[in-house]
Formats: C-alpha cells, sequence, structure tokens
C-alpha cells in the first residue's frame, strides 16, 4: 500500500504541475473572452434551469439533468476537499478555489454545448452524449474519444464512489464512533437500490435531494460565520493575503507557497465543480432542451452553485474557525478542520455536517455511477451497464476502507486524465462555440428549436 501510495502521489504531483493549472486557467480565461464573458447571462440560465422545456428532445428536464450533475459535483470536495485544499495550500487556496469557479463557468458552459450539440440516440432511444461524441463527431478524433472514455469509466470509481465513502465513513466513524464497515454496507445497499432504475431513478432521487441538502448546509455554514461575525474581516484579508503572498499569512496556519495555493485551490475546485473535466456534460446530453445553448447555460448555472457560493462558504467557516479559535490553529487535516469548525453549532452542529456529508456524497456516488456507466457503454456498448453498475456498488463499499490519501490522489490523478482530452475538444471547437452563442443568446434565439436530426449511435 506504501508503494501503491508513492506511485500514485508522484503520478499526480507530475499531473497536477504548473503546466496543467496554466492549461485550465488558460481555458477558463480563453473561453470567457470567446463566448463574450457568458457569466453575465447568469441570470438566464438561472431562469431557464426552473423552466420546462416542453418543445425540447431528450430523457429527462433540464432541471433534472441539472440537479443530477449537481449532485454528482456538490459532494465531498465541496466540504472535506475545501478543508483539505486549505489544510495543504493555505487560506489563500480558498482565493483561488473561487476564481476558478467563476471563470470556469464559461468552461463549463462551452463544454455543455458540444456535448448536446454532438450527442446521438442509442438502439432504445435514449440519448448519448458528451467529450467522447464531441471528439468523434465534431473532430473526427475517435481515439481521443476513446481514452475520454477510458478515463471516465475508471475515474468514476475514485472521484464518484470511493473518496465519497470514505470521507463518510471517516466522518461518521470520528462523530459517532461507528465502524466503517457499517457505514460502508448502509450506503452500499442505499447505492444499489438506486441504481437499479438507471437514468430516471437517479434523476428523481437526485431532484429531491439537491436543494435540500444544499440549502440545510448553507444555513449551518451561514450559522457559523455568524457566531464567528467578528473575525470574518480577518478571515478575508487573510485569504486574500495568502493568495498572493503565504509568508505574510500569520496565524497558525500550514506554510504554504503561491504555487501550492493555486495549486490546491484550482484542483479542488475542479474536484468540486468539474469544470473542463467533461463529466457533467454527459448528464447534460440527455437534457429536453430545443437547442444546444439553452442546456449549455442552464448547466453552467451548476459552477456557480457549487463553487462560487457553497465552496466559498465552506471556505469562509473554516477560515473563521481557525482564525477565532487557536485550539484548532494546529490542524493540517481537511477532514478534522471542517469537523472542528462545525463543532462551534452546540449539539447540531456535527450532526448538520454528517447528514450533510452522507447526502452530498451519497448524490455524487448516484450521478458518476452515471457518468462511469456511459464511459463503458461508449467502449462497449449497452451489455456493459448491468456488470459495471454491479462493479460501481462494490467499489461503493470498498471505498470506505481504504486508505484516504491514496483514494484522493488516485482521484485527482484521474481527473487530470479526463480533462486534457475535453479541453483539447473545447479549444478546437471554440468557433462553433462563438458562433452559436452569438446567434442563440446575443441575437436572441434562445427560444428558438434547432430541428439539427440526431443520428443513431450504431450509423456512426
Amino acid at each position: 500500500m506504501e508503494s501503491l501510495a508513492k506511485i500514485v502521489g508522484t503520478l499526480d504531483g507530475w499531473l497536477w504541475g504548473p503546466w496543467l493549472l496554466v492549461l485550465l486557467f488558460g481555458t477558463h480565461l480563453f473561453m470567457t473572452i470567446r463566448t463574450g464573458f457568458i457569466q453575465r447571462k447568469l441570470g438566464l440560465g438561472i431562469k431557464l434551469s426552473v423552466t420546462k422545456d416542453a418543445d425540447g428532445s431528450g430523457d429527462v428536464s433540464q432541471f433534472g439533468a441539472l440537479t443530477t450533475a449537481l449532485a454528482s459535483t456538490i459532494g465531498t470536495g465541496n466540504i472535506i476537499g475545501v478543508g483539505t485544499a486549505i489544510a495543504l495550500g493555505g487560506p489563500g487556496a480558498v482565493f483561488w478555489m473561487w476564481i476558478a469557479g467563476i471563470l470556469g463557468i464559461s468552461t463549463k458552459y462551452a463544454e455543455s454545448l458540444i456535448a448536446v450539440k454532438y450527442r446521438v440516440k442509442d438502439e432504445e432511444g435514449m440519448m448519448l452524449g458528451g467529450a467522447m461524441f464531441a471528439l468523434e463527431r465534431g473532430l473526427k478524433m475517435k481515439w481521443l474519444g476513446v481514452l475520454f472514455a477510458i478515463f471516465a469509466a475508471l475515474a468514476a470509481f475514485g472521484i464518484g464512489d470511493g473518496v465519497q465513502s470514505n470521507a463518510v465513513a471517516n466522518l461518521v466513524n470520528e462523530t459517532f464512533n461507528i465502524p466503517k464497515w457499517i457505514t460502508g454496507l448502509i450506503l452500499t445497499f442505499l447505492v444499489a437500490l438506486v441504481l437499479i432504475g438507471g437514468l430516471k431513478w437517479i434523476t428523481k432521487v437526485c431532484v429531491a435531494l439537491v436543494p435540500f441538502m444544499s440549502v440545510l448546509y448553507v444555513v449551518g455554514c451561514i450559522t457559523i460565520l455568524v457566531i464567528n461575525y467578528r473575525f470574518l474581516g480577518t478571515a478575508i484579508q487573510t485569504i486574500l493575503g495568502a493568495a498572493f503572498n503565504p509568508n505574510a499569512m500569520g496565524g497558525g496556519f500550514v506554510a504554504s507557497t503561491l504555487m501550492s495555493a493555486a495549486r490546491y485551490g484550482i484542483a479542488r475546485g475542479l474536484f468540486s465543480n468539474e469544470s473542463g473535466m467533461g463529466s457533467a456534460p454527459i448528464v447534460a446530453a440527455a437534457a429536453k432542451t430545443r437547442n444546444p445553448v439553452r442546456q449549455a447555460l442552464v448547466s453552467s448555472t451548476g459552477t456557480f452553485w457549487d463553487t462560487v457560493v457553497i465552496c466559498l462558504l465552506s471556505g469562509l467557516v473554516v477560515v473563521t474557525s481557525v482564525v477565532a479559535n487557536g485550539s484548532i490553529e494546529s490542524l493540517n487535516d481537511g477532514g478534522r478542520l471542517t469537523h472542528a469548525a462545525f463543532d462551534q453549532i452546540p449539539i447540531f452542529g456535527t450532526i448538520v455536517l454528517t447528514f450533510g456529508l452522507f447526502t452530498f456524497a451519497f448524490s455524487t456516488i448516484l450521478g458518476w455511477s452515471y457518468y462511469g456507466e456511459k464511459g463503458a457503454e461508449y467502449l462497449f456498448g449497452p451489455k456493459s451497464n448491468i456488470p459495471y453498475r454491479v462493479i460501481y456498488v462494490i467499489f461503493t463499499f470498498l471505498g470506505t476502507v481504504l486508505t484516504i490519501g491514496v483514494v484522493w490522489d488516485l482521484a485527482d490523478a484521474l481527473n487530470a486524465l479526463m480533462t486534457i482530452p475535453n479541453i483539447i475538444a473545447i479549444l478546437l471547437l471554440s468557433p462553433e462555440i462563438a458562433k452559436m452563442t452569438k446567434y442563440y443568446v446575443y441575437e436572441n434565439r434562445i427560444d428558438e428549436i434547432d430541428n439539427t436530426p440526431i443520428p443513431l449511435r450504431g450509423d456512426l
């Protein structure tokens, strides 16, 4: 296990070196400019997300696709991941995570647009889409689409499954002293129960869970910020100062460098909102929408809610708590930092945190099961769906007993491997993205129906 941890850690460190940070940040900036700063259409995207599109073609509603995507993105990355970023990269990581979220809205928009534009139907008439089809149909680079599908199918076991169940089992064990294997069995049973029904059951559960669990967690964060209101200004100054000059941050935070603050902030930001990774567009392609741009606007709001709102609140909660309580200054573990912060709410704090993490992780496991399954289906056809679900459920349990350091590093590495072919698709198809954005958004044709025939997978 030690040898495996060393190998995975080395690979993770190389993949998340300066070159990938530059590629990601550069893509976010480039697509922000290429789309005419699509972030200013955030209000329209939020409005469309709660509007039924009766004239659209697809398998699930726009809101269903959004909540399923949010379910897979709002997870341990928003809770444990933020604490981990601060523990490893210092408080400046919160700033870089937030900036990555704002700029990442344009990338989430772009990748969702091409996912819907180049989607196809399977033998049963269900929609299939994502970076693999954009690469195959839009760029005639099927080999790269195959690589993306492989990485997606494997990444689901890490970021979407093992990391989530691992974090839940650890927190429940620390809070209630319940053995990890018991938590693993309960979580595994619930996941298996939902996966029996496929995408529509996953969507129904996510539509019910996501709004409730998000509001509950936000209320918990706001409660802590009210408790620590005297330290909020200092916390913000600490975050901004550490983002550019880590040596000047003071306090009891772990020493870091500008590169480590940016690296862990951006890495955890991507882990949380998945902008540029190509995961959420897979379910966006199944949405009922009258044109690709409409669903792309809806999907882009996911990054806003996930990182710009929830991750920022998590970051402020942890940093204000460290500033306010010298007793937790020396902690260098993300999970323990977050746990200590929520302990400030008498009686209910740890309950809110545990319930929030459990529901966040549960919904993330469900959402990512669909992503991984569609990656496997692209490679092996529909016959792979049931076997993939069975293996996925097994990994849900196994994740509860793995060493968390190995799990996080492996998840980060697979995230990076997914990101590379997806970014290639976005950049090479950016002229098409800009053209469609101008036509539908800036020339006020957002309600126009795109009657382009959707081909069958077997006809490609």
